[in-house]
């Protein structure tokens, strides 16, 4: 089966082993993602709900370079570092996918790579 591979630039990245996303048939899993920008900084520190709107843009735009978008996914996973940013990051996560909800699951973990990331959030997607 054939695999195309996108990357985001994340300095993580190399450093891991790993690519953002990779499409296998007509499905496509996106890696755990965080909120850094294009220079590595954080983005909303400390904001769960700021974080929670880049990443799903982060995983958008991974999405759209292999044919896909945010309608077709079907499954995410949300790591939390704080269960109370539930709400935030929930919010977020409703309004994105307001008119095609997928399946989701929220896990609270010890902790992100770095102490002011609040969410990760990884996305399967099945393209029709």
């Amino acid at each position: 089966m054939e695999r195309t591979r996108v990357s985001s630039g994340a300095s993580w990245e190399p450093k891991l082993g790993y690519c953002r996303a990779v499409r296998a048939g007509n499905q496509i899993f996106v890696s755990g993602t965080i909120a850094i920008d294009a220079d590595g900084h954080i983005v909303g520190p400390g904001d769960p709900y700021v974080q929670a709107l880049h990443i799903l843009r982060i995983i958008a735009h991974a999405l759209e370079e292999l044919g896909s978008s945010l309608s077709d996914v079907v499954r995410t996973r949300i790591y939390l570092a704080n269960f109370n940013d539930l709400e935030e990051v929930g919010r977020a996560h409703r309004e994105t996918f307001a008119n095609f909800p997928p399946a989701n699951t929220v896990i609270e973990v010890a902790r992100l790579i770095e102490q002011a990331h609040r969410v990760e959030i990884e996305a399967d997607a099945i393209v029709s």
